[in-house]
């Protein structure tokens, strides 16, 4: 079959010594968390409870400083919590608790994972830098005593944004690829719809976090290269655990000679060692994450993390038979479906005509 594996050492590769010195600062720190984790999970007195939460809320403290020092040195790292005013940060991180819990449905997740790119939207093309201002006037249902009109003012992004290729890794990454491609053509002044190029590509799970690959499946990836160049190419995935499955995408995409005008990945959470393995392995991309998280485990799970962002947003597949792009959409139900029909609508002409 026509794959492109790409090896955890080679991500690994990427990273400096100092990388590696802070990547363990950080092991070091969330392992004395686990401890207190181990205690108030089997705690049943309220005293040693009250400690134990102390203790945790003291080192997520200092791993949240660490983490914002070393995302200060680098500024293709854009997280949220650190890039806004304090008055935002309450939003992003009830939001993000309310994706962490157990106890989310699967409908919830999906409202919170909307309101979660509407927020990292916002962070990349919604600042201040936008001077300039789009008028949108639109009929209103007040018809007396005539026809009622309102006008209201957006951020001018049209050059920004209406040159992107929505790119999506398979799966997890659909959805919230279609909320991009929403947002794009809500704040365009011509509703442009984005372009899609679909990447069939995941990480053999049977392996643990160093010895992981990521497979490319070429045969079942939907895209043309010449309709890549000089675009500025947007992904979105819930999560960025490893960097693994992006940097092999960009780096196929740069073998077969493609020269984006830019990249921009937005996720969810990303996990600090998969944000600087991005950075390092590639020099014209820009990282937007809603949060970061300290550490990955064993099995390259971030922790603390959420789950399987994929398997919440979209329900699990039988083990014999994933869905490929056009059943994903099919399951989504009509609400999503017709929230969304222009981007499913291009989706469609991408998967079954090329």
């Amino acid at each position: 079959m026509n794959k492109v594996i790409r090896k955890a050492r080679d991500l690994d590769g990427y990273l400096t010594d100092e990388d590696s010195k802070l990547l363990l600062q950080m092991d070091e720190l969330y392992a004395k968390a686990m401890e207190n984790f181990k205690v108030l999970s089997h705690s049943v007195s309220v005293a040693t409870y009250a400690r134990e939460t102390e203790n945790i809320v003291t080192l997520y403290n200092e791993m949240g400083n660490l983490m914002q020092q070393i995302c200060q040195r680098e500024e293709r790292i854009n997280v949220y919590s650190f890039n806004t005013p304090q008055e935002n940060h309450a939003e992003a991180s009830r939001l993000i608790a309310k994706l962490r819990d157990v106890n989310t449905s699967r409908h919830e997740f999906v409202y919170y994972t909307q309101r979660a790119y509407e927020l990292l939207f916002n962070l990349a093309y919604g600042g201040t830098k936008n001077v300039n201002k789009n008028y949108l006037i639109v009929k209103t249902p007040v018809t007396y005593p005539f026809q009622n009109f309102a006008v209201h003012k957006i951020p001018n992004i049209d050059a920004e944004i209406e040159n992107t290729v929505m790119c999506v890794m398979l799966r997890g990454a659909l959805l919230p690829s279609m909320i991009m491609s929403k947002e794009i053509q809500e704040y365009s002044s011509h509703g442009y719809v984005t372009p899609f190029a679909l990447f069939k590509i995941k990480r053999d799970e049977s392996r643990d976090e160093k010895s992981m690959e990521y497979i490319l499946d070429l045969d079942r990836s939907y895209f043309k290269p010449e309709q890549l160049e000089g675009k500025d190419l947007v992904f979105a995935d819930p999560m960025n655990a490893t960097g693994g499955s992006f940097v092999t995408v960009i780096k196929y995409l740069y073998d077969l000679g493609v020269k984006p005008k830019s990249i921009n990945f937005f996720t969810i959470i990303s996990a600090l060692k998969g944000a600087l393995r991005i950075v390092r392995a590639l020099d014209n991309v820009k990282l937007y994450t809603l949060w970061m998280d300290p550490v990955l485990n064993d099995i390259a799970y971030i922790m603390p993390g959420l789950g399987d962002a994929g398997d919440r947003i979209n329900g699990k597949d039988e083990c014999m038979y994933p869905r490929d792009i056009i059943q994903l959409i099919a399951d989504y139900g009509s609400n999503i479906a017709l929230l969304y029909r222009s981007q499913i609508r291009v989706i469609e002409e991408t998967v079954l005509r090329r």
